[in-house]
C-alpha cells in the first residue's frame, strides 16, 4: 500500500491479487465503491441487454471482478435474483456473502478467476463487466502497444460480454474483435454531465462470422 491510504504504490497494483486482499482486509466489511457510473444510473441502461434473452428478470447474470460494487445489489434489490458475482479475492467474497446472507439469500458470491472461469457453456444469458478490464491495463507500458500478457488476459475476459468502461472505442475494440460467431456493438452513455464512459455488447451469434 501506499502512503495514501487505500491506494497502491503504483497503478500497476490495480492488477494484482495482493493489493486487493490487502485492501479489502483492511477496510470495514460493509465498506462498499463504485469507481464510476453509480449503480442506479447504469442499471436502466443495462436492462435492454438482460431482457433480450426474453426470461425477464429470472435472466441468469455474472458479474465479473464483482469487488464491493453495489451494482449487484441494486440489481438484486430491482428483482434480478439470478446473479452470481465473482471475484479473486477471497477475503471480499467472505464479506460478501456475510453481508447478503440474510437480505439477499439467492445471490450467490464465488472465489474465482475471471480468467480460468468453472462454469459450463449456456450456464450464463449474460456476462457483465464493470470496471474490471480498466484494472487489468493498469501495467506499465504504452496504452497502444500494451503488454502481450494484458492482451491476453483481456481477450479471455471480455468474451460473450457486456462491459461498462471509461475506455475510448480505439483502444478497447482490439480485445474484442476477432472471436469467431462474436457481433461487437458499443455506445456512448455519458453521463451528460461529464467524462465519457461506454457500454460494450460482444454478443454471440451462431453461424456468422465475426466482424
Amino acid at each position: 500500500m501506499s502512503p495514501v491510504e487505500g491506494l497502491p504504490e503504483s497503478n500497476a497494483g490495480y492488477g494484482t491479487r495482493q493489493y486487493w486482499e490487502q485492501r479489502y482486509a483492511s477496510e470495514d466489511q460493509d465498506s462498499s465503491f463504485d469507481w464510476f457510473l453509480q449503480p442506479e444510473y447504469l442499471l436502466p441502461l443495462l436492462e435492454p441487454y438482460l431482457h433480450e434473452c426474453g426470461k425477464g428478470k429470472d435472466v441468469r447474470v455474472l458479474m465479473l471482478g464483482c469487488g464491493n460494487s453495489l451494482l449487484g445489489e441494486v440489481m438484486y434489490d430491482a428483482g434480478y435474483h439470478n446473479v452470481v458475482n465473482i471475484d479473486y479475492s477471497a477475503t471480499l467474497i467472505e464479506q460478501m456473502i456475510a453481508r447478503h446472507a440474510e437480505k439477499r439469500p439467492d445471490m450467490q458470491w464465488l472465489e474465482m478467476d475471471i480468467r480460468d472461469l468453472k462454469f459450463n457453456e449456456g450456464d450464463f444469458d449474460v456476462v457483465l463487466d464493470k470496471g474490471t478490464m480498466d484494472a487489468m491495463l493498469t501495467s506499465k507500458g504504452d496504452v497502444w502497444n500494451p503488454p502481450d500478457e494484458d492482451v491476453q488476459n483481456c481477450r479471455t475476459e471480455v468474451e460473450e460480454a457486456v462491459s461498462a468502461t471509461f475506455g475510448q472505442p480505439h483502444f478497447r475494440k482490439r480485445y474484442m474483435l476477432g472471436h469467431d460467431h462474436f457481433d461487437l456493438s458499443y455506445k456512448d452513455i455519458g453521463p451528460p454531465e461529464g467524462f465519457s464512459y461506454f457500454l460494450y455488447d460482444l454478443k454471440y451469434q451462431e453461424n456468422t462470422e465475426s466482424q
